[in-house]
């Protein structure tokens, strides 16, 4: 391909490594980068705002396994994606975001769109943040975040461009590069591991968002090694809900580490028990632990007993579930099955009285969605119930903000999931506070015609801060907001809008949605549970 403007040449070359889709604005800093997206054949999706458009990166990358791209402006436009892009680093999503930025900054002040360092902003909520000089530059930084993406834990990056380099001729990208892989562990490890866990009187894996690439691989292993399982609330649908030594996502139940202190081995596999995996300092067990993961900044506070394995996840398990065949026959049960089922039906009992209403409309929602249904959830109370009751039939298929725990995230991640997966159902939860802070984003998935049911739970406050108040003895303040008609508002951006009165007419809503020719809102509140 011949020389053209290097805002041109940028297109072309993510075309070559795979992009299809990008999400952004185009704005007068900008808009070089947008000469060659037709050319370069791919799709552009327009946000609303820069945040909508990180989180339709979001939501397409966890969708489609391929990096999220996004164009934004220098300045306000870096900045308002930088709220996508915390969110991405800690729910570890591999976003590469592209901003104009001024020619000089030093000397002059006064400049449209003007920061003070708009790179290190970034650079606090990505893997990296770089600046480019020069074609050659960008290229080169281009390739690095999809080296990063393809051989490490996956992390957002931020790269930005002058404005009179985004409009100079330059040549082409060169020839996509082969890209590394993920680590890889030993065999002698691999094995030092199988020994472990049929030593084990009774082992306990605890599978994280890390360990979805093996999902398959589970079932057997938990049969092989007789061993009990949790899953972190990103790693739903690894174990089959009808595993019956599965504990389900119920790590955050305090008495869970009454569970994990009656193990004598914890296999924690791609899952960095964090404060919002447990909602409490440690895991609560006494045993040595092993720990299986990509980043190795995950082995820091380990215990002289215990061990770590830097190596994906995915392919440790599997080899895992070859070794033991060759080395003995399947183990039988070492946990109590029954004592196993009565924990969970106590722990689904404790979230129907913590959130009344919300139980039976997972149950109603679980019954008629679709097995490949992929959801993504708000930082809502409806969401915290479910997390922990609703077991996925497949793992990877539900979303939520959990690190960062950014509201407005729901509808417009729905979004770019919806685009990464044209013809398949696609449904987004958000609470009545959290929808008002991207639902502009309705205007794009109404312009795109996309089937994507819009379930708002309305409960008319920011409720789990009133209980979070209740419980502190703190008075009630500033938790009821006033709320738009919200079905008027749909029907204003030309989507559809709808009110079940029944669990019964709630299901038919949504199976409805998921053929229409947009997207429609259901709103839901607690009265549907009767």
């Amino acid at each position: 391909m011949s020389r053209q403007p290097f805002g041109a040449q940028i297109s072309n070359m993510l075309s070559d490594r795979g992009v299809d889709t990008i999400f952004g604005i185009p704005g007068v800093h900008n808009i070089e980068l947008y000469r060659g997206i037709d050319q370069a054949g791919i799709t552009h999706v327009l946000a609303r705002h820069e945040q909508g458009a990180g989180f339709m990166a979001d939501g397409y990358a966890r969708a489609s396994g391929k990096p999220g791209v996004a164009y934004v402006i220098t300045g306000p436009g870096l900045t308002n994606i930088l709220t996508p892009l915390g969110q991405a680093y800690s729910d570890s999503v591999p976003i590469l975001a592209i901003s104009s930025c001024l020619d000089e900054t030093a000397a002059r002040r006064g400049q449209l769109h003007q920061m003070r360092d708009q790179r290190a902003a970034a650079e606090t909520v990505c893997a990296w943040s770089e600046e480019a000089r020069t074609a050659s530059a960008a290229y080169t930084l281009i390739d690095r975040a999809f080296d990063l993406f393809a051989s490490a834990r996956a992390r957002p990056c931020h790269l930005q461009v002058p404005i009179a380099t985004l409009g100079a001729q330059a040549d082409p990208a060169p020839p996509r590069p082969v890209r590394p892989a993920l680590p890889a562990a030993s065999h002698a490890e691999v094995y030092d591991l199988v020994a472990a866990v049929l030593a084990a009187e009774k082992p306990l894996f605890v599978f994280g968002g890390g360990a979805v690439s093996a999902a398959e691989a589970v079932p057997d292993l938990l049969r092989q090694t007789g061993a009990a399982s949790f899953v972190t609330y990103a790693a739903r649908g690894i174990v089959p809900a009808d595993q019956p030594l599965f504990f389900g996502s119920y790590l955050a139940r305090p008495d869970s580490a009454e569970i994990a202190a009656q193990a004598d081995l914890v296999i924690a596999v791609g899952t960095t028990l964090s404060e919002v995996d447990l909602w409490r300092p440690r895991l609560g067990h006494d045993a040595p632990m092993i720990r299986v993961d990509i980043d190795p900044e995950n082995f820091s506070g380990m215990g002289p007993q215990d061990r770590a394995i830097l190596g994906d996840a995915g392919a440790i398990l599997r080899a895992m579930t070859i070794a033991i065949p060759a080395r003995t026959g399947d183990q039988p049960p070492k946990w109590d099955a029954a004592a196993v089922a009565r924990k969970r039906a106590a722990w689904r009992a404790e979230v129907e009285i913590e959130r009344p209403g919300i139980v039976p409309v997972c149950d109603a929602l679980r019954a008629v969605l679709p097995d490949d249904t992929m959801i993504y959830s708000d930082m809502t109370q409806f969401a915290y119930g479910a997390k922990e009751v609703w077991d996925m039939p497949r793992p990877g298929h539900w979303h939520h903000p959990y690190g960062f725990g950014t509201l407005g995230y729901a509808l417009p991640a729905a979004i770019g999931g919806a685009v990464a997966r044209q013809g398949k159902p696609t449904l987004a939860i958000a609470g009545d506070y959290g929808l008002q802070y991207t639902i502009q984003e309705l205007g794009t998935a109404v312009e795109l015609g996309l089937p994507l049911p819009i379930l708002v739970w309305d409960n008319g406050k920011l409720g789990e801060i009133e209980d979070s108040m209740v419980r502190n003895q703190i008075a009630p303040n500033a938790v009821v907001a006033r709320n738009p008609d919200f079905l008027a508002l749909a029907k204003a951006y030309g989507a559809g809008a709808v009110e079940p009165n029944s669990l019964k007419a709630l299901q038919q809503a949504v199976i409805d949605a998921l053929t229409a020719k947009g997207p429609t809102l259901i709103r839901m509140t607690r009265a549907l549970a009767g």
